[in-house]
């Protein structure tokens, strides 16, 4: 299998369940997939929210490698502009120096969620993104164990190996950026569905070899539910068609509606187009029908690597989703 597969987790916290039991169903999955092959096992950013329950995915890393033998364990991704570049280096110091040649650094440029979220995280005030570029290649040289000029500091442990930085975004700016920086870039379509073919295509053409990467590398994220059949993909897809509309609306509830919900819900004809729109920031079908769409993604955006999301209300259907897509790039 030439196409690499991996993961990308948001800790859901699924009807019936508590954020404990989101965040111990992340562990179980990643156990899972690490036993099936896939790639790399990512988990996000989230906060105040009662659906998802990741907070701090640098923690969460931490306990996943502990709990894992092979797979690459990272975050997709850290909130930089709200952080000091120098702490995020001396944590991903000590989780490399923990699980060497295991650890990748995720990060994004967007503060994400409410406003009161980014004020909260800021002591009072909002985060300047205009910063963004210079943190990042601060955390790039702190990474490397380099001594920064003003405050004549090194990010400690210091070894010999440092996580890979990708670049996560949804435009077209952290794209021309991670290829400025020489750095690793994803494209989030399962957050935007237009435009991740062109962001990818500055990405290589801008693209300018550095200490991390001598080669651009890239790989796009996207929501899958496959299923045996394409009717019962379909039947679950629902839940997730209905919870992307609800938050588009500002409509934030305690959790995901199940399909049997979705499925008796009436949509006017706008919420009928949101819904058709936003079936491009994912991919709905049988094992075959996935593993096609998914192969024609990689080849549209020239990558090797797509990183899956599936968020079904059924853990059981989750987990599923993830076996059938394995299978079906193994038996092709």
């Amino acid at each position: 299998m030439s196409l690499k597969l991996s993961v990308l987790d948001q800790s859901p916290v699924l009807p019936g369940f508590t954020p404990q039991d989101a965040l111990n169903q992340t562990t179980e999955l990643a156990k899972f997939v690490d036993k099936l092959g896939y790639h790399r096992f990512w988990v996000s950013e989230h906060h105040s929210t009662k659906t998802l329950a990741g907070s701090a995915p640098e923690i969460l890393i931490t306990h996943l490698a502990a709990n894992t033998e092979r797979i690459r364990v990272g975050t997709g991704g850290i909130l930089l502009p709200h952080y000091s570049s120098f702490k995020v280096a001396e944590m991903f110091r000590v989780l490399e120096s923990l699980y060497p040649g295991r650890i990748d650094l995720g990060i994004g440029r967007a503060p994400g969620g409410m406003p009161g979220v980014n004020y909260a995280l800021n002591k009072g005030k909002y985060p300047n993104v205009q910063d963004y570029p210079q943190q990042v290649q601060e955390l790039m040289s702190y990474l490397q164990g380099r001594k920064h000029q003003t405050y004549k500091v090194k990010a400690t442990p210091l070894g010999d190996t440092w996580p890979p930085i990708w670049m996560l975004g949804s435009s077209g700016t952290s794209a021309t950026l991670a290829a400025q920086l020489g750095a690793s870039y994803t494209f989030a379509q399962f957050i935007n569905g237009e435009g991740g073919t062109g962001a990818m295509d500055a990405y290589f053409n801008c693209f300018q070899p550095s200490e991390y990467r001598q080669e651009p590398e890239g790989s796009v994220a996207i929501f899958v539910i496959c299923a045996p059949t394409e009717k019962e993909a379909e039947y679950l897809a629902k839940s997730l068609d209905l919870q992307l509309l609800r938050v588009e609306n500002g409509d934030f509830r305690d959790e995901y509606p199940t399909p049997e919900e979705a499925a008796n819900v009436t949509y006017t004809y706008f919420e009928e187009e949101r819904v058709r729109h936003n079936r491009n920031r994912m991919i709905v079908g049988d094992p075959v029908q996935v593993r096609e769409r998914l192969e024609q993604l990689a080849k549209a955006y020239r990558v090797n690597e797509i990183i899956v999301n599936t968020i079904a209300t059924s853990t059981e259907k989750r987990f599923e989703s993830y076996q059938l897509i394995m299978d079906a790039f193994q038996k092709a």
